[in-house]
């Protein structure tokens, strides 16, 4: 969806004056109820100015951007609004807005997210910028916008035209574990390169919204062959007896070419699609470590709303009791809690609810990966054996169904289920390959998970006493660390985090912290996310301040990185990273080390494993929190102030 189809002419004012940001947000929203976009005034309002609570919505260099998805919009709108004065936003570089817009988003959908992510794009030029500030007319607004779009864009002008005159040569696909950089990155790596080598090619993102621009039955039949650019699975028999290259996401932003003239040379092998072989398994060219990796992080993309809605929830619950003066009693945990304060138990039963599910998520999606649809049950099975510690013993002792309080395997112990279930899964379809061709569908919903599950659930009432030794052992390990051990283990956990920016070590990282959330540790979760939120803030800091460092286009998308910092999305430093890995790498994991080793001292914890700075009112010792991220940014702008040499013009 382009902007010029949100923004009409009725919903921009031109040379406004507003007294403060309060002024500007009604008059927004009035340019909103004047072009029929709202169908509740007041209630879109509470949207705005809730967002706004959160944080200002300003993004610097005179620009703001307030948004909000509300039952009360009609349809998917923008207004906007210039204004010569500008006006006290409160932009994280101090200046004035002079430049706004509203988006208005209904709840059917991420229009939001993708309108804020194109304008995004586009307010990088300031020449743009600029002239949208200039400009006396409603219409020559529109105009500027338009032009603009056409030249970001030009794929989408030229899209039908293409598609009628010989489809497309290339398609990709891109998708990355959180879906939401490297798989975008990816993706306009990819079109560029088919534009710069003149070949016709279509790019399917398969980001956190979904799937986005996804290719038909008809294009994959005719094009010449396919890039999937993707360190998660796709869906993969509709690809059976094309040409298919397989490759991690960061090929395909650093060597989009190199993929597409592969295709165009007849180097990408055929790929054959059976019920037998999971979508994952197929390229023999895949690394041992890498089909690991990718089914791991398969099981941790799904896991994570979980952990992050139900943490997030028990933090508010508990914050709740806190404020009523019910959560402790003589300074211990009250053990009536959630039943004193009706207030806090809601979030607080209804956040454990949703964490508890996280383990049988994480497993079944594993196993899913490895065996596809037949593994889900058995690898969900698995999970909710470890977390509840069932043993053969306490199945036969108790009257009802009571796990063993020691041997909850939790975290590995659904770790290892999910790979158990997706292995006995696949040995089974290997076992009954013998049956008739008949009883082809009765085996992936009745025979497969059936005797997976059986299996699996036999195998892990065995195991898990063991595995729950191993889990009980290293949880009391970490809850008894000193301060100096705390201290080593976030500051190691924290650089890894900048070490490569999304990839594996970046990921370890990540997994470790948010296996150390279940077991209570969430001490550990705070190194980890405030580590990978250094790198970017840190790289716009020395944009903003020492603009001799970097190139002119490295300048003009440097502001951004405050907001990607702030979202704990480390990809946005990855660019920069690129131009120059000797220098801003090692600047990086100072500066998120020096930002862990600060949550370690201030004792910060963090229940939340994303979210970025929007979690950090639920975090212990939240303004501490923003201390430590701010003292670790500036440290890591200082590395590259020293080690950068001057960018050459």
């Amino acid at each position: 969806m382009r902007i010029t189809d949100l923004l009409k002419k009725e919903g921009i004012k031109i040379g406004a004056s507003a007294v403060d940001k309060a002024d500007a947000i009604d008059q927004l929203i009035a340019l909103h109820e004047v072009s029929g976009n709202l169908k509740d005034v007041s209630a879109y309002k509470e949207g705005i100015l809730a967002r706004e609570s959160q944080s200002t919505t300003a993004i610097g260099m005179e620009i703001a951007i307030p948004h909000a998805k509300s039952e009360a919009v009609a349809k998917p709108a923008l207004t906007a609004m210039t204004l010569p004065e500008g006006v006290d936003y409160g932009a994280p570089d101090g200046n004035p807005c002079k430049l706004l817009f509203m988006i208005a988003a209904t709840t059917d959908g991420d229009v939001h997210l993708e309108v804020l992510a194109r304008m995004m794009q586009m307010l990088m030029d300031t020449d743009f910028t600029n002239d949208l500030k200039q400009a006396k007319t409603p219409e020559e607004f529109l105009e500027i916008i338009d032009r603009k779009e056409k030249e970001k864009f030009p794929e989408e002008v030229k899209e039908e035209k293409m598609e009628e005159k010989k489809g497309y040569r290339i398609l990709a696909v891109t998708a990355c574990p959180t879906g939401i950089a490297h798989t975008y990155m990816a993706a306009e790596a990819l079109t560029k390169a088919g534009e710069e080598l003149g070949v016709s090619i279509k790019v399917e993102t398969n980001g956190s919204g979904g799937a986005k621009n996804v290719l038909t039955k008809k294009e994959i039949e005719e094009c010449d062959g396919i890039i999937i650019a993707a360190d998660k699975n796709v869906e993969m028999a509709r690809f059976n007896g094309k040409p298919v290259i397989k490759t991690p996401v960061a090929d395909g932003i650093h060597k989009p070419a190199e993929l597409i003239n592969k295709v165009l040379n007849g180097e990408a092998p055929v790929f054959h699609s059976t019920e037998e072989a999971s979508s994952a398994d197929f390229g023999d060219d895949e690394s041992f470590g890498r089909k690991i990796y990718k089914h791991l992080m398969n099981g941790v993309s799904h896991m994570l709303p979980f952990v992050v809605g139900g943490g997030v929830l028990i933090a508010i619950g508990f914050l709740i009791d806190t404020i009523l003066g019910n959560a402790t009693v003589n300074g211990a945990a009250n053990p009536a809690f959630g039943f004193t304060s009706f207030a806090a138990s809601i979030p607080f039963w209804i956040g454990k609810v949703a964490f508890g599910m996280m383990l049988p998520i994480l497993s079944g999606y594993i196993a899913m990966s490895i065996a596809d649809r037949p593994g889900l049950l058995p690898g969900m099975l698995g999970g909710i054996i470890a977390a509840n510690g069932y043993t053969f013993k306490s199945m036969f002792e108790a009257q009802n169904l009571v796990g063993d309080g020691a041997a909850v395997s939790g975290f590995l112990g659904a770790l290892l289920a999910g790979f158990i279930a997706g292995l006995v899964v696949n040995l089974i379809k290997k076992a009954f390959n013998w049956l008739p061709k008949a009883m082809d569908g009765i085996k992936p919903v009745f025979i497969y998970p059936l005797l997976g599950s059986f299996c699996v659930g036999a195998i892990m009432c065995l195991i898990n006493p063991v595995i729950g030794i191993l889990n009980t052992a290293v949880s009391n390990g970490l809850t008894s660390l000193g301060t100096s051990s705390r201290l080593i283990l976030s500051i190691v956990l924290a650089g890894m985090m900048a070490i490569d920016m999304g990839g594996p070590f970046n990921k370890a990282a990540y997994v470790f912290g948010t296996a150390a959330i279940a077991d209570g540790n969430t001490w550990i979760m705070a190194a980890v996310m405030i580590g990978g939120m250094v790198p970017p803030i840190a790289i716009a800091l020395s944009t903003t301040f020492n603009k001799k460092k970097w190139t002119a286009e490295e300048l003009k998308s440097g502001p951004v990185n405050y907001l990607m910092g702030l979202c704990f999305i480390t990809e946005g430093a990855i660019p920069y990273a690129a131009s120059d890995p000797l220098r801003v790498i090692p600047s990086c994991i100072v500066g998120s080390a020096a930002a862990g080793a600060l949550t370690a001292l201030f004792k910060v914890t963090c229940p939340a494993p994303h979210g970025g700075i929007f979690t950090f009112i639920v975090c212990g010792n939240p303004l501490l929190y923003v201390v430590a991220l701010i003292g670790g940014s500036v440290v890591g702008a200082l590395m590259l102030a020293i080690l950068k040499k001057p960018a050459k013009k």
